[in-house]
């Protein structure tokens, strides 16, 4: 990664998460614009959340650091942060949009090939409530810069 200056794009982000509980399996699929930036050497994915995710009026930022961490948190009425870090278990505050939470998030996969260009970033992790695992969850984002004419 270069280590020169600081990079900021538009980009296009295209969101594939799924969720599975016991035997249930839920997946979505969102595609939206935003911003991706290179700030110290880290890897940064911002985003406005939309009706769709049940979060309207908030923005979401993705920070990508090294030891295969992600930092994920969402700025506005329905403030949370989750860090999901592979093979290390974080306590993480949580809102539900009914009430904030603490939640424990393990971290179990984890493979990005992101550079300046974009790439996808793709990590797995596990959250639990009062250490009984309550979802299992991967999230794949691919980002694209908006070339402009």
């Amino acid at each position: 990664m270069e280590t020169t200056k600081d990079m900021k794009k538009d980009v296009l982000i295209t969101i594939q998460g799924t969720q599975r509980v016991g035997k249930d399996k839920d997946s979505i699929e969102m595609m939206t614009t935003g911003r991706f930036y290179r700030k110290n050497n880290l890897y940064y994915i911002s985003y406005e959340e939309t009706e769709a995710t049940g979060y309207d009026g908030c923005r979401t930022t993705l920070k990508i650091g090294p030891h295969n961490k992600v930092t994920m948190t969402r700025f506005g009425p329905s403030r949370s942060q989750l860090i999901v870090e592979q093979g290390v278990r974080h306590q993480c505050q949580y809102d539900t949009g009914y009430g904030a939470m603490t939640i424990g998030v393990m971290g179990n996969q984890f493979e990005s090939t992101l550079n300046d260009r974009g790439g996808k970033l793709f990590f797995g992790y596990t959250l639990d409530i009062e250490a009984t695992v309550a979802t299992e969850n991967t999230i794949e984002i691919t980002v694209k810069e908006i070339l402009s004419k």
